[in-house]
């Protein structure tokens, strides 16, 4: 275990099996897609920077993200488009991102520590759901980081399509100007129709 601000992030929940953190990023946002990440770090990693990406700057999650990717036992990232949000919902969605990355993995995890309280069982692997687990365990922070981190260089690449939506300032989050921007220009295609996008729905602006 080592400590992260007041916190304490541990190694493992288990003693001997191979385990994969999981999380994801963008659930809350109003356009792109849901990204998640399975993680199995080696049971001796350390990084004194290593925390739930919310709590983590822009800096330390790139910095985290390249000690990540190189020192993981393995690693996979995925995403689950706004179109296929809308048509399954955003839980779903995000599960089936999180069963997507978990695909990705070179090495079978024995079992899967999951960010948050809802999963669906992926290829009879034991899991845990674990309400903010990625500020207690140090493979699903270190998911939490890659899927940030990955989602939003999607969306800085998307922003150069749709520079109106600021989109390399809010990543698709709904903030005001995000808001703004919709009323004024409308929806784009890679907004999510089944959200609130305003007060009243737009008609799709191609």
């Amino acid at each position: 275990m080592r400590k992260s601000g007041n916190k304490v992030l541990k190694n493992s929940f288990s003693p001997d099996l191979v385990e994969a953190g999981c999380d994801e990023a963008g659930r809350g946002c109003l356009a792109g897609p849901v990204f998640a990440a399975a993680v199995i770090l080696p049971r001796d990693f350390n990084h004194p920077l290593l925390n739930d990406s919310k709590q983590l700057t822009h800096r330390q999650r790139t910095l985290l993200r390249k000690v990540i990717e190189s020192e993981a036992l393995s690693w996979g990232v995925a995403m689950v488009d706004n179109q296929e949000i809308d048509r399954i919902n955003i839980l779903n969605a995000a599960i089936k991102a999180m069963h997507l990355a978990i695909r990705q993995l070179k090495q079978e995890p024995q079992l899967l520590l999951i960010d948050g309280n809802r999963f669906k069982e992926y290829n009879n692997i034991p899991h845990h759901c674990i309400v903010k687990g990625d500020s207690l365990f140090q493979s699903i922070a270190a998911a939490s980081v890659l899927a940030k981190t990955h989602r939003d260089e999607y969306m800085l690449e998307q922003h150069q399509k749709y520079p109106v939506y600021q989109w390399d300032q809010n990543k698709g989050y709904p903030t005001q100007k995000h808001r703004d921007a919709i009323a004024v220009y409308g929806i784009s295609p890679l907004h999510r129709l089944s959200f609130r996008l305003e007060d009243k729905q737009l008609s799709l602006s191609l």
